[in-house]
């Protein structure tokens, strides 16, 4: 694998040193790198296309959903925002609306699932923890704690509000608050180890729901309405809702769009289903690999995907690739 990585780089570098006038005009590119798995592998393949085919220059920019909205509200940056999870983003309709944004794609397009979770072999046992009535009434049975996601996603905001709309303080239950992702899938890991209780929120495509079967906890209908309130951080009125399916978008800046236009319409493009992201994602966990050893992964064995997203520029320059 370290020889197909390096024969990449060089590759890479190159195509670069040959690249054409036109594509060197995409000029100096930022992409956001989301603080979770998918997001690096989603940035890490883009940053490679966008380098080797079509001239770019990247920089990635570290963040998570609210701080790349506010980012992108308060400074124009960004150019390239990837897996951006919407249910979190209250703020991006009025920005597409003032034109400061554009939704290109959905870069997750079978849309990305939230929820609160229990391990399959505690539902086995309790089958009555299927529904968050059931978990209420039996806080023991999972642990007496909800794992909250990490601080500062746009998670945070949704499942505050649900916390507070199914009183979970007041039903026996602590709310742990992670600082990472890591820490918060060590914690699904560690349970499933030694079959221990666990009750939390978890998000897919992922890894960790791809290797530890999880049921999702039905939260009741979906209400748009409630949904949308609970995840504004400005919203008074909280109320009960299950996560709907998320739209998970590639936004750019207005400005990107007009001045790489080859550029924006790769990233129109781009886009995974959740199996291929699993699949991906599970081959990364399995290998202890890195973001870009698992854009490697995916440019070697979905080359029938990826393919149909260049341009036939960016297709001769990346023919080696695709030969092999």
């Amino acid at each position: 694998m370290r020889r197909t990585i390096l024969g990449l780089a060089g590759a890479a570098t190159l195509m670069a040193a040959t690249a054409t006038a036109a594509s060197a005009d995409c000029g100096e590119v930022s992409i956001s790198e989301m603080n979770w798995a998918s997001g690096t592998v989603v940035t890490a393949v883009s940053k490679f296309l966008l380098e080797s085919g079509y001239g770019c220059t990247v920089k990635k920019v570290p963040s998570a959903t609210v701080p790349v909205v506010t980012s992108l509200s308060e400074t124009g940056k960004p150019d390239i925002a990837t897996e951006l999870w919407l249910n979190g983003a209250a703020a991006l309709p009025k920005m597409i609306k003032d034109g400061k944004v554009v939704e290109l794609t959905r870069v997750l397009s079978d849309g990305g699932v939230e929820g609160w979770y229990v391990p399959d072999y505690l539902v086995a046992k309790h089958p009555e923890l299927k529904t968050i009535e059931g978990v209420l009434k039996n806080p023991e049975l999972v642990g007496s704690r909800f794992h909250q996601c990490p601080s500062g996603w746009g998670c945070e905001i949704a499942n505050a509000s649900l916390i507070k709309a199914f009183e979970l303080d007041k039903n026996g239950f602590e709310v742990f608050q992670h600082g990472s992702g890591e820490t918060l899938a060590t914690s699904i890991a560690s349970a499933y180890a030694e079959k221990k209780p666990w009750f939390g929120y978890y998000w897919a495509p992922t890894a960790v729901l791809g290797k530890y079967p999880m049921v999702r906890v039905d939260l009741g209908p979906v209400d748009e309405k409630v949904h949308a309130c609970n995840a504004d951080k400005t919203c008074e009125k909280v109320g009960k809702s299950q996560f709907p399916a998320s739209p998970v978008a590639t936004v750019v800046t207005t400005g990107f769009l007009d001045r790489a236009p080859a550029a924006a319409e790769l990233m129109r493009h781009v886009a995974f289903t959740n199996k291929q992201m699993g699949e991906v994602l599970a081959w990364k966990e399995a290998n202890r690999a890195s973001a870009d050893e698992a854009a490697v992964y995916f440019l070697q064995n979905y080359k029938d995907v990826w393919s149909k997203w260049i341009n036939e520029d960016a297709k001769k320059k990346l023919a080696g690739l695709l030969a092999e």
